[in-house]
């Protein structure tokens, strides 16, 4: 087998049960299961999806920042508390809870890596005003 380089921006890398691992082109709609382990750069908080909240009730996320500073907010698991925020500099990563809503914003441009179990992968719209309860209206992803 020859091993070549991968180019991880414009791909998805699939890490599945057997512990085989597949690059395939970024997909939204990617049934392909297992694990995925994405990397990107972000120059604006829209590329980060800042004004949505995003959960994954299967499995937790690392999150790493490669380069640049940002942040990662975690939403209230009680009414009426303070999202919880975590800030990430070049080299570090945070591990978000499974079934935990996040979202996160950027100081600087940044390259982000992310890996998670992307099945059952929810958004919702952020909105304006204090942080609301953990139950909220979502999208499926997947």
């Amino acid at each position: 087998m020859t091993v070549t380089p991968i180019d991880l921006f414009p791909c998805f890398l699939h890490i599945h049960q057997g512990g085989g691992i597949e690059a395939a082109p970024r997909a939204l709609d990617d049934e392909r299961g297992g694990w995925r382990l994405t990397v990107f750069h972000a120059k604006t908080d829209a590329d980060v999806h800042a004004d949505h909240w995003e959960v994954h009730p299967e499995a937790e996320e690392a999150v790493s920042c490669l380069i640049g500073k940002m942040r990662l907010y975690l939403r209230p698991e009680e009414p009426g508390r303070q999202e919880e925020e975590i800030r990430l500099t070049a080299g570090t990563a945070a591990i978000i809870p499974r079934g935990r809503w996040h979202r996160m914003e950027l100081d600087t441009p940044s390259s982000i890596m992310a890996l998670t179990l992307p099945r059952g992968t929810r958004l919702e719209k952020r909105t304006a005003g204090p942080p609301r309860g953990p139950e909220p209206a979502a999208v499926a992803l997947r």
